[in-house]
């Protein structure tokens, strides 16, 4: 399963679901939304409107979600 996490710089809940990720051994992307605005707009067409937003296959989420990220291992 692929997972994306949305972020911006010093974003506090988007280095915590990146140590979360890490510590369980989850692969993931990081895609930047203040420099991507395609990803910024596919992350409000999902109708989400604060970072972290993370996409683990189907499934989506935003802002640091201990309990969805320990789902993923």
């Amino acid at each position: 399963m692929s997972v994306t996490v949305y972020s911006k710089p010093a974003c506090v809940q988007c280095t915590a679901t990146y140590r979360a990720l890490d510590r369980l051994g989850v692969e993931y992307e990081i895609i930047d939304i203040s420099e991507d605005a395609d990803a910024l707009d596919r992350v409000r067409g999902m109708g989400y409107m604060q970072v972290p937003v993370v996409v683990a296959g189907e499934h989506h989420w935003a802002g640091f979600r201990p309990d969805m990220i320990s789902a993923l291992s």
